[in-house]
């Protein structure tokens, strides 16, 4: 496979995988009681509680428990969820999902963000800040001779528990 299609498939190789990767995991951290996070790059076309969004990015609870109608489409997933008690809309464009795993045990995968030139993305006045970010711990494992991230796979000091991070590997 051409190293540009990546998980998302090119032109001639069907839909993307992406939606199906993140039913396939959701699914699986459900039937093994854990609480399916997702990690999503936000930009205008991503409708969440902006109060809660740092550095572009904001992790959602899409676990039953948590949600009210949620629905894991092709095109956007969808679900009501109560933020400070409030019941608000949430609505993700599934190629701005970067990240999907459990709570408990950091398992699940990770995928390359959108292109923020073609998407548009906000100016930094648009994204408010929460005073204190919230890390998921995953990381996009890097191919060898991709000039980002090459030789980072060291565990951050202040990565939550004992234990090295978990990292994830991109399957081709």
């Amino acid at each position: 496979m051409d190293k540009s299609q990546g998980v998302e498939g090119g032109a001639g190789n069907g839909t993307s995988t992406r939606p199906y990767l993140i039913r396939a995991l959701h699914d699986w951290c459900t039937d093994n009681g854990f609480t399916p996070y997702v990690a999503v790059h936000v930009d205008r076309s991503v409708q969440v509680p902006m109060e809660y969004v740092s550095n572009n990015e904001i992790v959602l609870n899409v676990g039953f428990d948590a949600t009210s109608g949620l629905d894991l489409g092709n095109e956007f997933i969808q679900f009501k969820a109560r933020f400070g008690g409030v019941a608000r809309e949430i609505v993700v464009p599934v190629d701005h999902v970067v990240a999907i795993y459990a709570r408990e045990n950091g398992q699940g995968m990770a995928f390359p963000a959108p292109d923020a030139a073609a998407e548009g993305a906000p100016t930094p006045a648009a994204v408010v800040p929460t005073p204190e970010p919230r890390r998921t711990g995953l990381r996009l494992a890097s191919d060898a001779g991709d000039e980002a991230g090459e030789g980072d796979d060291t565990p951050s000091p202040d990565a939550p528990g004992s234990g090295p991070r978990p990292t994830l590997k991109r399957v081709k």
